[in-house]
């Protein structure tokens, strides 16, 4: 039987896979995948608690965890775009718009 400890591993791995690849990896491309990463952990964590204590609170915040997560990919993949059509290249590390 699968219990509230399974569904809090599995969130808490996956959200670690997305803190690593924030951290870890130079695409921006990978960072916003990485950040939706860890948003899917959160709501395995909200559905999962919404479930054991019976409540449907957690499950209706999950709409709109996935509406912010929706709009972040849009502005994130938009911005993307105009920066790869400015400096054609998708590194953080070659990015740099605040200097001169």
């Amino acid at each position: 039987m699968i219990t509230l400890t399974h569904y809090l591993i599995l969130a808490a791995i996956i959200f670690l896979i997305g803190v690593l690849g924030v951290l870890m990896r130079r695409n921006i491309i990978i960072i916003l995948l990485s950040i939706e990463l860890m948003l899917n952990a959160v709501n395995i964590n909200l559905v999962a608690f919404s479930h054991y204590l019976n409540n449907i609170a957690g499950q209706v915040f999950v709409f709109f965890v996935m509406t912010i997560a929706a709009a972040e990919a849009a502005v994130g993949l938009a911005i993307i775009v105009a920066l790869f059509r400015r400096l054609e290249t998708l590194n953080v590390d070659e990015i740099n718009l605040m200097k001169g």
